[in-house]
């Protein structure tokens, strides 16, 4: 495995083991503290954090066989974009910065360009 690859695969690994610990943090310790749209908001960033942690591990493949630069710079803004997206929800959730829900929304962008230069790096001849 090149050692994009390998760091793409370790990322997601990590997004992986924090959102489950998260996910188990908001269901056992949070669910009797938070109000019900806040206890919603926290799961949608530990839901978008595992969607993204599992993607990843496909894309570190993906980059590994390929070799597609575009994939691979994907994969970088799929790890940025997880971190601002389910960061700035779950800093909102626990501090009460609301200001951060105008943050959100950059992340889904990232996230949305990752994957679209992952696609646009399995469809180019080269990547």
């Amino acid at each position: 495995m090149t050692g994009t690859a390998r760091l793409l695969a370790a990322s997601g690994a990590v997004l992986a083991l924090v959102g489950v610990g998260l996910g188990a943090f908001g269901a056992h310790v949070l669910e009797v503290r938070l109000s019900p749209a806040d206890l919603a908001a926290f799961e949608t960033a530990v839901r978008y954090q595992m969607y993204h942690a599992l993607g990843l591990l496909g894309v570190a493949w993906l980059h590994d066989r390929t070799g597609s630069a575009l994939a691979g710079r994907g994969g970088w803004l799929l790890v940025a974009g997880t971190a601002v997206f389910s960061g700035s929800l779950y800093v909102l959730v626990l501090t009460g910065a609301r200001w951060l829900g105008a943050v959100t929304p950059v992340g889904g962008v990232m996230q949305l360009a990752g994957w679209m230069l992952v696609v646009a790096g399995l469809l180019r001849k080269g990547g």
